[in-house]
């Protein structure tokens, strides 16, 4: 069988300039995520008319568009690491993926004006494509990030950064896409503030940021680079993928790990909602997201000095423990003090970065130590799962949230009484403490062999 050979030294850029071209994609990428996740729904009510029942129908949609999509991950995942090209088995997904991704981002917020079946169907189609096309784009700028960096302590910081300004990325997407919407709506002066806005706005502002993120993007493509021996690694098979998969026990400790302390997102999944019942006012939300960002910002930069000086097991198991003092300590204080009750959600966002840059770390050491042992590197359906844990921690931070709204008999136009804020404030408090208690036990389990890969011998010759 032929294999692969290296780039040559002289072709390959400096790690230095790997990180920041792969901390620049996910920049990019990020912007995009944050622009569907946030202003999808709004658009649709507001600018597209889509009624009530309508709403339910996209609803139902955006649910069984994200199980196939989460299903899609470890697919993809094997897809790459079946993949051997010139180019590597990631870089090419991160290159191809570009262009499907910015069109259809932009086409989500292109819904024609025509009968409302007729909207919906338009929508279903782009939505499933879209979710397609963001996993395949996805997959490969994390898997390359385990790829390109063998020192720990490099792929840490880079690690580190991805997540940091991601986290900046997603506060300048969700503060400034409705004015750049606005701008670019070009309505004249004298217009209502209702009518200064369009659906037009909206899609050009969209198109622009999609094809300036994914601009962004492809710095990971032209800049980032595989390991030498993965690239010149034979194919692996699919059952060969899936078997070590299941047999490497510190990735499904991670795995379990993540998933049971979904309660850290249910503060992002469902906050918007409770400053609208605790303090009848939405725009009180934007004060409460600027203390998650900021917290995540910081710990995200400050998480790698962590971990040279303590491992990531023991870090990963303390900031678990930590979130969960926080979130009680944050039910016993209350909310009747926003201040009060901001200085805590920034707290638990400086624990959220932490369980964000680890949650990779420990996951590409898995990788590592997989490798050898086995002599079989995976990275793409590894991290793989990591996309795919990260759906499922949001759709149950979703569900559980809305299972409280339902207990608590909150909806639009009721009165709000007592009861019901003490109800809903349980589930971002109380629920969140116990999730990151739970997580934190399968953390304990995480070992490592202490082996490391064995350098592979590889051509010097261009490809």
């Amino acid at each position: 069988m032929t294999t692969q050979t290296a780039p040559s030294a002289a072709r390959t850029p400096s790690l230095r300039t790997q990180g920041i071209a792969i901390v620049v994609a996910g920049f990019g990428q990020n912007a995009i995520l944050t622009t569907v996740t946030t202003f999808l729904l709004v658009y649709l009510l507001q600018f597209a008319h889509i009624t009530t029942t309508g709403i339910a129908v996209v609803t139902t949609i955006i649910s069984v568009a994200k199980i196939l999509d989460a299903i899609s991950d470890p697919v993809m995942g094997s897809i790459i690491d079946m993949t051997r090209t010139r180019w590597g088995k990631m870089r090419p997904f991160i290159l191809f993926s570009a262009a499907p991704v910015a069109v259809l981002t932009g086409l989500l917020f292109s819904v024609p004006a025509i009968d409302e079946p007729a909207q919906l169907v338009y929508f279903g189609i782009v939505y499933v494509l879209w979710g397609f096309a963001y996993t395949v784009c996805d997959v490969p700028l994390w898997g390359l990030i385990g790829s390109a960096f063998a020192d720990p302590v490099a792929r840490n910081r880079v690690i580190s950064r991805v997540r940091a300004f991601g986290a900046i990325s997603l506060g300048l997407a969700t503060l400034g896409m409705p004015w750049l919407a606005q701008a670019l709506s070009f309505a004249p002066a004298s217009a209502d503030a209702a009518d200064q806005t369009t659906a037009a706005g909206w899609s050009r502002a969209v198109f622009l940021v999609a094809i300036v993120g994914m601009g962004l993007y492809l710095f990971a493509f032209v800049y980032g680079r595989e390991r030498p021996q993965a690239v010149a690694a034979p194919r692996l098979s699919f059952r060969k993928l899936f078997g070590e998969l299941f047999h490497n026990t510190p990735l499904l400790m991670v795995l379990i790990g993540s998933v049971l302390g979904f309660g850290r997102f249910i503060v992002q999944a469902g906050g918007a909602v409770f400053v609208v019942i605790a303090y009848g006012n939405a725009g009180l939300f934007t004060f409460i997201g600027a203390a998650i960002i900021l917290g995540l910002v910081l710990a995200s930069f400050f998480t790698p000095m962590l971990l040279r000086r303590m491992s990531a097991r023991r870090l990963m198991v303390g900031s678990s423990v930590a979130g969960a003092v926080f979130y009680v300590a944050m039910y016993l204080v209350g909310f009747q003090s926003i201040l009060a009750l901001a200085v805590f959600i920034f707290l638990t966002g400086l624990t959220l970065g932490v369980f964000g840059v680890v949650q990779a770390t420990m996951i590409a050491d898995a990788v590592d130590d997989a490798e050898a042992r086995t002599g079989v590197r995976n990275d793409g359906i590894s991290f793989a799962s990591l996309t795919f844990v990260s759906k499922i921690m949001n759709s149950l931070a979703v569900l559980v949230f809305g299972l409280f709204v339902v207990i608590a008999g909150y909806e639009s136009g009721v009165e709000v009484t007592p009861a019901m804020q003490n109800t809903i404030f349980l589930s971002i408090t109380i629920v969140p403490a116990v999730s990151c208690l739970l997580s934190a036990v399968p953390f304990l389990f995480y070992r490592l062999s202490g082996a490391r890969p064995a350098p592979v011998a590889v051509s010097p010759k261009g490809a």
